[in-house]
Parts: structure tokens; C-alpha cells; sequence
């Protein structure tokens, strides 16, 4: 009877085994991702414990080393090394003995294990209800986010306990059970860091008032305990450093990611400071209750403790890197009514939290204020005005969805497509646009500097035997034209001028607005474009770590002279300090080349006019042109930069398909635009 029945349903077979091959591939992929985590503890551990006595763990032996601040008789702050509360003072002085004895790996792997139930309970924490796909990959990635951002690294370099306060606030929150105790747990919070009080207020708002009353309960408990133990310490903390201010490093380091340390930054001190510290602060705080509050009662509890969380860091006197974790559970609210829009914000955190500053914005002037304190900035933006959908929003589960071009088939059976780069028709959002083609060139720019196969003289040796090898095999094909060209050009003023303006102006100025008119006018093309110069990009970063190449005027027998950087000390293997501006040796393949002809093509292959392609053609070859004539490539040199510029497009080609022509982008337009217009006319209920 039971075969019968099922061979009746063919149907219903069939969806169980697709249901059962995603289920394995779930499966599949979070065994990957619990790997992944593994390997990025035991890097962090590796990383800590392989460093020399000394440079690690410095917090730590600080407090309960041989000669810590925890052992003396004195107070505490004497030498204002220790930055707790006088509580914490007291909890970590009978664990000096044993934190003596296991000052590294019991340490180390301890935050490890803290870093861990700070992940699982922040995914425990996410709001109901929770796809299959989260329940099963939510935990890995939050652990690997955690394992790379930089408070979780710079907690265990320095051995530092700022991951407790965190887990306390999370575990009281949605662990515990009654609010009694979810109270005592924040309220010890705040005894190890103050400013976490602004949480009782947020469990007040949201009517968990015995909470809010255990919180502070809690807090003066425990607050009174130390003050009755060490009485000289608690005076010094609370009276003479008002609750912390001034010990540790300096308030106005960039380390410092407080309004505070900002305002000392930009040149305020004083009563002037302290005042506009006060009412900012204030401000922020009250605008991040009433929207954590908010959040709170929409369902969203994460948020609204993420938001809280940031408030905190805003309005700290000071917030050093390993206090900053608040900042990366915001990731869980959702910003844009687009799919395209979605990734911004958890992109955007993941970045700022995960990379050094530098590599967000360029090294110019005018940004440093806004570099020096970008993780200050998206904390305050994250609690005062960053518009986190509501879970009423018909945008909240179904974002307007994107449109694509029609599937083509895979160019071979065993090469499939890249889903990533599936052909979109509409236009990226500008602004993760922008963030992506910044930090993408700052690690370009490091993996090209560290392809410099070494900096020492074998490094610069065999640098310059390839370039002997280059002209050797120019000269069979009577290529050899480097050494004429530059000594003619030399000899003309206006020409070398020319040749040097464009070598050092053209090279950037003209992809970025290549990029940016087809980002603009021809947001089809654009996708397609960028992925061929990313391919093209990537196999030159696999060229100059295979080959490096001393350029002619690099080579000290040649006679070639450098017009842009002007004569050569070639006594000195560095040559000066260019070498640490850029890498010397990577001349092949010639990324001049390469990208003004990836310029010149995508302008003859999308420009509508005739002279508009043969002015695009023309970029290229000026552009050999100069990186002769100034002695910074060999021709075969742009030949490599060909190859690779020919290889991206058609690696584009291999991974995504054709390129999406205009008239496919309006059938599919036309196709798609029921369900948008539908999107947009929903309403909530």
C-alpha cells in the first residue's frame, strides 16, 4: 500500500530529492564555513603566541605579569597602565596567580572560546522567523566575521577583556532567563564599562523594567564592593579620572574612536570641548534610545542592542579598538528597498571592521578627518540616522528585485558560468561601487609592491637578468627601440614634458572616467566592462609576482634616462624611496598598456561615432608611446599588457557570457517590468 502510494506522486519524489540535494549542499557548505572559522582561530592563535615575548599580550602583562600593575601595594592608576573600573581591578587580582602561569594559551584560547558563544548567541538572537539556509550558515560566518575584525584581533594580541561585556549584554539579553537575572548580567557589564548603563534605560523604554532596576541595582552593588575594598583606587577612578577619562593611551590617538577622541582631534580643548562633548553626546544618545527602542518593539532586538551598542561607543570618553564590537551585529538590519541596495550596509561594516582605515579611503589631505575616524562615523551614523527597515515594510523580506539579461548557455560543458556575474541590467549601487573599486585597488596596490621578488640584491639581480633577457629577445626581433626613442625625446622639451604628463596623469584619469560615463549612460555595458578589466587586473598581479622586471631605467648599463623620477642612484638597491612608494619591478606585463587599451576598446567597441572610436584607439598608443619614451617599459612590455587585456575579455566572456546588448536589455526590461511596478505599488498593511 505505501509503494503504491508514493509511486502514484512521481511529483512529490521528485521535490523531496531536490529538497534532499540543497539540503546536502546546506550541509556542505557549513561544514566549509565551521573549517573556514577554524582556521582563521588558529591563525589568530598562531599570530599571538609566534610573536616574541614582549610584543603580545601587552595589556595583559600590564595587569598580572611579574611586574604588573595588579601586584603592587599602591593604587591602581598610579601609572594609569590599567584602564578598568576599580570592580574589574578587584575580580582580576585572585586570578593574577593563574593568569601568571597561563599567560598565553590558557588566555588566548579562552577568548577564543568567548569570541565563539559571542557569535552563537548573536545568531540565537536573530529575528523569528529564520530561513533554513540562516539557521545553517548563520553561525559559521558569524564566527569567521568575528575571527577577522579588528577589535576580536587587536582583543588578542593585547590581551584584553573587552569580549566579556559584550557577551554579558548579549547573554542577558537573550539567554537568561527572567529579567532578574538578564539585569545582573548587564549590570556587571557596567560595572567593567560604565557607559553600557545606557542599556537600562533601553530595557526600561521596552518594559522590561525589573531588568532596568536589576541593571542599576547591580551596577551600584557592585560599584560600592570595590569602593569598600580598594577605596584609594575608586576615589582615583571615579573622582580624579571621572570614570576613566585620561588613562591609557592618548584621548586624541587615532586608536581613540570616541566623540571625544575626535573633538581633541580636530583642535578643541578645554571647557569648550568638554561642553560640545556633553551636548553631542547626549544628543546622540537620546535619538540612539528612541530609534534602538523603536527597533526593539518592531521585533528587531538585535538591532535595537546594536544600535544601543554603538550609542555607547559614540558617547565614551574613550573607545579603543577592542571595544568597538557593536559596531559589527548592526549588520543584521536591512537598508534599501532594492536587492541592489541590501549589501551596502553589511558591506560597508564588514569592511570598516575588518580593514585598516587606509585602505578605505585614498591618502589624500582633505579625507584625513574623515579617515582617521571612520569607524567613529559609521558608529554614529549606525545609531542616529541610518534608515534600518521595519519588519512592516514591504520591502523588509522582498526587495525589489533586480533585472538581469536572459541566461545563455555556458560557453563549455565544463566551464558553468559565474553566478556573481550574471549580465545586470540595472545600475549598481553607486556607493558600494565606489567602496569596492577603492579597497579592491588598495589590496592591488599591496600584492603589487610585495610582488617584488625580494628587495635585497638577488631580488634586484634577478630583476635585472629578465631585463637582459627582454632585450635580448627584442633585439632578434629588432624591437630594441628603447634606448633611441628616450635620447630622442630627451632632446625635446615640449615632447618629454608631454610624455611625462601623460605617463603620471593618464594612467588613472582616463579608466575612472571610462567607468564612471558607463556606470552613468551605459549601465548594461558597465558590469561587463568592469569584469574584464578585474580579470585583466588579476593576471597582470600573477605576472609580476612570476617575472619580475627591471625597467630600462632601472638597468644600470643601458644609458636610459628616467625623465619622470629623474637620474638614478644605482649604488643604492632601493633607489631611494621609490621603492616604497611602488614596486620597481613590476614592468611586465605594462598596466599603462593594458589599461588604456582596455580604455581604447571599450570606447571603439560602445562609442556611437567614428571619431569617438578612432580619439578611444588613439589613448593606446600614445600611451606605448610614452611609457618608452620615458624609459618605464619595453615594448614587449605592452605586448604583455595586450596579452593580458585580450585574456580578460575573454575570461569575461568565458564566466558571463556576451556581452548584453541593448536590444536584449529592453526585452527583458519589458519583461520584468510587471512584478517591479508591482513591488512598487504594494503598501503596508
Amino acid at each position: 500500500m505505501v509503494n503504491a502510494e508514493h509511486s502514484g506522486r512521481p511529483g512529490e519524489a521528485l521535490g523531496a530529492t531536490a529538497v534532499g540535494g540543497t539540503g546536502a549542499r546546506l550541509r556542505a557548505a557549513r561544514l566549509g564555513l565551521w573549517l573556514l572559522a577554524a582556521v582563521l582561530a588558529v591563525r589568530q592563535v598562531a599570530v599571538v603566541l609566534g610573536s616574541p615575548r614582549g610584543e603580545r599580550l601587552t595589556d595583559l602583562e600590564t595587569w598580572v605579569g611579574p611586574e604588573g600593575v595588579l601586584h603592587v601595594n599602591g593604587s591602581l592608576y598610579d601609572s594609569t597602565r590599567f584602564t578598568g573600573t576599580p570592580f574589574g581591578g578587584l575580580v582580576l587580582k585572585p586570578l593574577t596567580r593563574s593568569a601568571e602561569q597561563a599567560l598565553g594559551w590558557g588566555w588566548t584560547f579562552g577568548t577564543l572560546l568567548l569570541v565563539v558563544a559571542l557569535g552563537l548567541v548573536a545568531v540565537r538572537a536573530l529575528p523569528r522567523p529564520v530561513g533554513r539556509r540562516t539557521a545553517l550558515l548563520a553561525a559559521p560566518i558569524a564566527v569567521s566575521l568575528l575571527m577577522l575584525s579588528l577589535p576580536v584581533r587587536n582583543t588578542l594580541w593585547l590581551g584584553q577583556t573587552s569580549v566579556v561585556p559584550v557577551l554579558l549584554v548579549l547573554v542577558g539579553c537573550f539567554v537568561a532567563r527572567g529579567q532578574r537575572t538578564c539585569g545582573v548580567l548587564i549590570g556587571a557589564a557596567a560595572a567593567l564599562q560604565p557607559t553600557l548603563l545606557l542599556f537600562a534605560p533601553l530595557l526600561w523604554l521596552t518594559g522590561r523594567r525589573p531588568a532596568a532596576l536589576s541593571t542599576g541595582v547591580t551596577f551600584a552593588t557592585s560599584t560600592a564592593l570595590a569602593w569598600a575594598a580598594m577605596p584609594r583606587d575608586s576615589h582615583t577612578y571615579w573622582v580624579h579620572h571621572m570614570a576613566g577619562v585620561g588613562l591609557g593611551g592618548r584621548a586624541d590617538g587615532l586608536a581613540n574612536q570616541s566623540l571625544h577622541g575626535a573633538l581633541l582631534r580636530l583642535g578643541l580643548e578645554g571647557p569648550l570641548e568638554i561642553g560640545l562633548f556633553l551636548l553631542l553626546g547626549a544628543a546622540v544618545a537620546a535619538l540612539g534610545l528612541r530609534r534602538a527602542v523603536r527597533y526593539a518593539h518592531d521585533g528587531q532586538m538585535l538591532l535595537a542592542v546594536a544600535v544601543t551598542g554603538c550609542a555607547v561607543v559614540v558617547v565614551s570618553p574613550t573607545a579603543w579598538q577592542h571595544q568597538l564590537l557593536w559596531m559589527l551585529l548592526t549588520v543584521v538590519g536591512r537598508v534599501g528597498s532594492r536587492a541592489s541596495d541590501r549589501p551596502v550596509w553589511p558591506v560597508t561594516v564588514v569592511l570598516v571592521m575588518t580593514l585598516p582605515a587606509k585602505m578605505m579611503l585614498p591618502n589624500v589631505e582633505f579625507l584625513y578627518p574623515v579617515r582617521d575616524n571612520v569607524v567613529l562615523l559609521a558608529a554614529f551614523a549606525a545609531a542616529t540616522f541610518v534608515p534600518f527597515l521595519s519588519t512592516t515594510s514591504p520591502y523588509f523580506d522582498r526587495p525589489v528585485p533586480t533585472r538581469y539579461a536572459p541566461p545563455v548557455p555556458a560557453r563549455f560543458p565544463h566551464v558553468p558560468l559565474v553566478p556573481f556575474l550574471r549580465r545586470v541590467l540595472t545600475r549598481p549601487n553607486l556607493l558600494l561601487e565606489l567602496l569596492l573599486i577603492r579597497v579592491t585597488y588598495a589590496a592591488y596596490s599591496k600584492v603589487r609592491l610585495a610582488a617584488t621578488g625580494g628587495s635585497n640584491s638577488a631580488g634586484r639581480a634577478r630583476a635585472e637578468e629578465h631585463g637582459h633577457q627582454i632585450l635580448d629577445l627584442e633585439r632578434v626581433l629588432r624591437l630594441d627601440i628603447e634606448y633611441a626613442v628616450n635620447h630622442a625625446v630627451v632632446k625635446v622639451g615640449w615632447l618629454r614634458d608631454f610624455f611625462d604628463f601623460y605617463y603620471t596623469s593618464f594612467h588613472f584619469a582616463v579608466p575612472l572616467t571610462v567607468l564612471g560615463l558607463l556606470y552613468w549612460r551605459r549601465p548594461v555595458d558597465y558590469r561587463w566592462a568592469r569584469a574584464a578589466l578585474g580579470f585583466t587586473t588579476l593576471l597582470a598581479l600573477v605576472g609580476f609576482w612570476l617575472y619580475p622586471l627591471a625597467p630600462p631605467r632601472l638597468m644600470p648599463t643601458l644609458g636610459i634616462i628616467d625623465t619622470v623620477h629623474g637620474v638614478q642612484d644605482f649604488s643604492e638597491p632601493d633607489y631611494g624611496t621609490l621603492t616604497a612608494l611602488t614596486n620597481q619591478y613590476a614592468a611586465m606585463p605594462s598596466l599603462h598598456f593594458g589599461w588604456s587599451l582596455w580604455c581604447g576598446l571599450i570606447v571603439a567597441i560602445i562609442a556611437p561615432r567614428t571619431w569617438m572610436k578612432a580619439l578611444g584607439l588613439l589613448h593606446p598608443l600614445c600611451t606605448a608611446a610614452a611609457i618608452v619614451a620615458t624609459g618605464n617599459h619595453w615594448v614587449l612590455d605592452a605586448v604583455g599588457g595586450a596579452i593580458v587585456v585580450g585574456a580578460g575579455f575573454g575570461l569575461a566572456y568565458l564566466f558571463q557570457g556576451p556581452r548584453a546588448r541593448a536590444v536584449t536589455a529592453t526585452v527583458a526590461t519589458e519583461v520584468s517590468s510587471g512584478p517591479v511596478v508591482r513591488e512598487k505599488d504594494r503598501t503596508p498593511s
